[in-house]
């Protein structure tokens, strides 16, 4: 059932209380709707992960500020926090048909922000399986996978999950994101002939980890999610045994973000710590998704260290304290 300003009290906030990640390769989504496209009479609808998602309110008063970019609403007083509100349907493209009723207040990546959206619907419980990449160029850059709601395949309906690392990225002040060499430290030392491995489903995200790696001159290889990480983990164990090597004589080091489609981080995590292939071979998450209990469900399947987004100088401290020499 939809959810709009005018059903929800409007002196209390609606907050957001995740089931906390208990269980391995579930997602937790929050869906809405943003109004129609252009030409298009349909609302569709878009998901966001319900633990980026601090609490969702009535849409309150914004004060405007002087020189705001454009799509950015202005500010609104949180509890005491200042947070910005970015404009979400504009952002994307779409027409609100009730107007901006609803503000979801996300928290990800060491900072507070607020999207405007026209309603919001439901809370849904996926399988990674069930949520699939989406092909490059959709949304703009700005969807970062594609759900299916339903066991069938055929008629499912389907859900664009937004990219919010790249919808924050045009607000990020100039240069605020870039990494800087002369910042980085000491190159990492690893095996000759070894490299890194990631996993990050995000365009955004993937640019800043490969300048950074590239920045303490560390050989990488770059995949899309956790299920391609894997497959490629595989397929370099086969051809390291067929040389008459290990798996960790290729690879020094994996980098995994958490919330990836097909397959998550902490299933990825798992996966590599219980094959004896990939013995010795340390594991790093690197997350939006920040807080204690993510920390130690990460290490409760197995990961060695972990890292918040987006810092590059903490990230080349992490693979540092962990690489194999």
């Amino acid at each position: 059932m939809t959810t709009t300003g005018s059903d929800l009290k409007a002196s209390h906030s609606a907050a957001v209380e995740p089931a906390g990640m208990t269980g391995i390769n579930r997602f937790e989504m929050l869906l809405f709707r943003l109004g129609a496209k252009d030409g298009d009479e349909r609302s569709e609808q878009y998901g966001i992960s319900v633990f980026k998602v601090r609490e969702i309110v009535p849409m309150p008063n914004v004060t405007k500020i002087a020189g705001a970019l454009p799509h950015m609403m202005g500010v609104v007083n949180i509890r005491g926090q200042i947070i910005p509100v970015i404009d979400l349907p504009a952002m994307i493209g779409c027409r609100p048909k009730t107007g901006l009723n609803i503000m979801l207040v996300t928290e990800f990546a060491r900072s507070a922000q607020a999207f405007a959206v026209e309603a919001v619907e439901e809370i849904v419980h996926l399988d990674w399986g069930q949520v699939l990449p989406a092909e490059s160029g959709v949304g703009d850059g700005m969807v970062t996978s594609i759900a299916r709601l339903d066991a069938d395949v055929e008629s499912s309906r389907l859900v664009q999950v937004l990219d919010v690392e790249a919808i924050m990225r045009h607000f990020a002040p100039p240069g605020s994101e870039e990494v800087k060499p002369e910042n980085m430290g000491a190159k990492v030392s690893l095996k000759p002939g070894s490299a890194i491995l990631f996993a990050d489903d995000s365009a955004v995200a993937r640019s800043l980890i490969e300048q950074s790696l590239e920045a303490i001159d560390a050989p990488y290889i770059t995949t899309k999610s956790g299920k391609e990480a894997w497959e490629r983990l595989q397929q370099i164990a086969a051809d390291a045994q067929a040389e008459g090597k290990k798996a960790r004589d290729k690879i020094a080091i994996v980098l995994t973000d958490l919330e990836m489609p097909e397959m998550d981080g902490f299933m990825l995590t798992k996966q590599i710590k219980r094959d004896d292939r990939f013995a010795g071979i340390p594991v790093v998450v690197h997350s939006s998704l920040t807080g204690m209990a993510n920390e130690e469900h990460a290490k409760s399947v197995g990961a060695d260290a972990y890292v918040a987004k987006f810092v590059a100088e903490e990230l080349a401290d992490a693979i540092r304290k962990v690489a194999i020499a």
